[in-house]
């Protein structure tokens, strides 16, 4: 229980390939490490039901997961800084879209409204890429978290570099270690695997 009462702004994007892997990380978070997550998630995320299931199974099972109302407005994000929600936000998956806003400051979604409201306070935000674009267009705003302030990655390695050589995503066995890492200030290493 190291995280016990840690109040851990949870943020889900379109990188909907990886939900069946991060939602059961919520669920440790709070069973195992005592976390107290606060789940927020993308437009995209939200809204729209794709191969890799609906949009409102997503939202029930989150829901009944943390007992809380999913943040999914830009409304409903902005307060997380001026009222201190949260101790670190994890952007658990992070797409190469907001990530690319994330390094070009553009404050157009509840995702990365909740990430920029967060920073406010000086305090770690975790970011698991996985995106299509990662080792291409990407790379650049990767390379620019990767020199912020309070910008953490969970490591990642390429997705599958026979069929998608550009692909990247993020390894969900180190979601909870970057999480403690971040806390004390500390990048995990290595970041590429």
């Amino acid at each position: 229980m190291e995280l016990y009462g840690k109040k851990v702004g949870f943020v889900l994007t379109g990188s909907f390939c990886t939900f069946k892997k991060t939602i059961p990380k919520m669920k440790e978070l709070i069973e195992k490490e005592g976390a107290d997550i606060i789940p927020i998630m993308s437009y995209n995320s939200y809204n729209l039901d794709t191969k890799f299931g609906k949009a409102k199974d997503f939202i029930k099972e989150i829901e009944d997961i943390t007992g809380k109302e999913i943040i999914h407005t830009i409304q409903g994000a902005e307060p997380i800084g001026p009222k201190k929600m949260t101790d670190i936000m994890v952007v658990a998956p992070c797409s190469g879209n907001t990530m690319a806003k994330l390094a070009l400051d553009i404050i157009d979604t509840p995702a990365v409204m909740a990430c920029k409201s967060h920073l406010r306070n000086d305090r770690p935000l975790v970011i698991a890429p996985s995106t299509n674009n990662g080792l291409s267009g990407n790379a650049e705003n990767i390379g620019k978290l990767l020199n912020r302030r309070n910008y953490y990655f969970v490591p990642f390695r390429q997705d599958n570099p026979i069929t998608k050589p550009r692909s990247i995503v993020f390894d969900e066995d180190y979601l909870i270690k970057t999480i403690k890492f971040a806390l004390d200030g500390e990048q995990i290493s290595p970041i590429l695997l």
